[in-house]
């Protein structure tokens, strides 16, 4: 290892034991047991000598990309493909049904079904696959026409339908907060999500055993979403800074 790569890798695990620190902390005031959370590190944007130092580190089990054919190119069949085993892959962006089969192929989790459509392709293909998909339904939490998910009325209904489906295992809710310059002021929509979270995935775990997740909080935000009760924050910025 080179000697600027040495100081790039301690400057990325400082990071992350900063980020461990204030979750821990986040934890603490709000009564909860910091095991129950589990840090996804966003890798769509970090660069692949970044994303290869942190991971190879084996103190990252999960990743998040947000571009299939991208992440294919990265972990499936490029400079990241070592290491793919090492990690629990997720797809955190907007999947269209035309990219459902390589998703399946390429990812752990999809963590943003918003439709029984696309919930039927990840079905067909999972099903071809011979494996069982966990995937998250994404909540839309705003009326910002650029940003994906399903009303919080719609989502019983879909949820529902899901659970019909024989190769997708829902495992809870994901979801984006507003853009808010003041963090604390998105606490009661944290805790409102959180309500419905408890409500459609009232057990730990689903039906097939998998721990049930309420993926909620980035980077200026992820420490009131914990407090609040978020089990998957999804952090990149801060992370790989």
């Amino acid at each position: 290892m080179l000697p600027t790569d040495t100081g790039r890798k301690e400057k990325l695990l400082g990071n992350l034991t900063t980020i461990t620190k204030r979750i821990k902390s986040a934890c603490e005031k709000a009564s909860r047991d910091a095991a129950d959370v589990q840090l996804l590190a966003v890798t769509k944007y970090a660069s692949v000598e970044d994303t290869r130092l942190l991971v190879g580190t084996g103190q990252i089990k999960l990743a998040g990309e947000s571009r299939v054919q991208d992440a294919a190119k990265k972990w499936i069949a490029g400079p990241l493909s070592d290491l793919r085993p090492l990690v629990e892959l997720h797809f955190i962006g907007h999947l269209q049904t035309n990219k459902a089969a390589l998703a399946v192929d390429c990812f752990n989790s999809v963590d943003c079904v918003d439709s029984m459509k696309l919930a039927i392709e990840l079905n067909t293909h999972a099903a071809k696959a011979g494996k069982q998909l966990p995937i998250l339904i994404q909540l839309k939490l705003t009326d910002s026409p650029s940003q994906y998910g399903v009303s919080v009325e719609d989502a019983p209904a879909l949820l529902e339908g899901i659970r019909k489906l024989s190769n997708l295992s829902p495992e809870g809710y994901m979801a984006i907060a507003p853009v808010s310059r003041e963090p604390e002021t998105l606490r009661p929509l944290f805790a409102f999500v959180k309500k419905i979270f408890d409500r459609d995935f009232p057990e730990r775990t689903n039906k097939d055993g998998r721990r049930n997740r309420l993926s909620l909080g980035m980077s200026g935000d992820f420490e009131q979403a914990v407090a609040e009760g978020a089990t998957l924050p999804r952090l990149g910025s801060l992370l790989f800074a």
